[in-house]
């Protein structure tokens, strides 16, 4: 079983991240994790257009107040589980992940947009900046008005998308095991580049992409090999958010895992599209 021990699940009070708490109790209750409900109040100073005239805020009373509220919230949903609130005074980010690693967090769970006190959750902003520094995997719901569509909670279906890189066996040995503790099917999914507009003619057109198709599929089914996950592979072209995003339809999926590198590394296609991946994405997605 994957060693899914700790869940961080930052809140902001948010109908959308409130709307998450049902998909943070059920893969604690699947994995006997413990969560960390975690607030986070961005310090901040109230004055006028003199700068003499400005004051600080009574941070200390406005975390008492933060602290007051979380411990009140989401106690009957989380009540048959281990789980700490606390709160933070920060960079809402910065302060996510630094706890993250401190504390040996193994998954962190947000919604991608939030409308609360930090309503920078809105990916390229906090949820962006926890994607870019955490160490353990990110959950993250789909980017929709919406809070996450709860038809996906009991994921019976598993998306993995997967470049042809040497990077996509542990995240395909990640997703097999994931399938396997929690009775998802599993479904490998990889997306080439679009057609060469340099040719126009159609025939030529369609035997390239053919042949571009055959070379993706051998490659990835190379790496599946030497992992030994056995799972249906789908090879679509085109963008690759949108494509991962209609085979995650196609299939009904109730959960998209990706990979998304770091920015120092030299990344492969899809981990340069991971933002786009999470921003289309029809269902929630896990961020390795």
């Amino acid at each position: 079983m994957l060693a899914i021990k700790h869940i961080l699940f930052p809140i902001d009070f948010s109908e959308r991240c409130c709307g998450a708490a049902p998909f943070v109790e059920a893969m604690a209750s699947r994995f006997g994790a413990r969560i960390t409900l975690m607030g986070v109040l961005q310090p901040f100073w109230y004055g006028a257009a003199d700068p003499s005239a400005m004051v600080a805020i009574d941070i200390d009373e406005l975390q008492s107040q933060l602290q007051a509220r979380l411990d009140a919230s989401l106690v009957r949903e989380f009540a048959h589980l281990p789980t700490e609130r606390i709160t933070e005074v920060g960079d809402p980010a910065e302060v996510i992940t630094g706890y993250a690693h401190r504390e040996g967090v193994d998954l962190i769970m947000m919604p991608t947009h939030g409308y609360g006190p930090f309503r920078n959750l809105l990916l390229g902003s906090v949820t962006a900046k926890v994607l870019h520094d955490a160490q353990c995997p990110v959950w993250t719901g789909a980017h929709m008005e919406e809070p996450p569509a709860r038809e996906h909670l009991a994921c019976r279906n598993l998306l993995c998308a997967v470049d042809g890189t040497p990077k996509a066996a542990p995240l395909m040995e990640w997703s097999a095991q994931f399938a396997r503790d929690t009775g998802a099917a599993l479904r490998l999914v990889h997306v080439t580049g679009g057609r060469t507009e340099a040719w126009p003619e159609r025939q030529i057109n369609g035997e390239f992409d053919e042949m571009v198709r055959k070379e993706a599929r051998e490659t990835v089914e190379r790496v599946e090999r030497t992992v030994a996950v056995e799972a249906p592979l789908c090879i679509a072209s085109g963008d690759v958010a949108g494509g991962i995003r209609e085979e995650a339809r196609r299939h009904a999926a109730d959960l998209i895992v990706i990979g998304r590198g770091l920015l120092h590394e030299t990344l492969g296609r899809l981990r340069t599209h991971a933002y786009g991946i999470i921003r289309q994405a029809p269902c929630p997605v896990i961020s390795i």
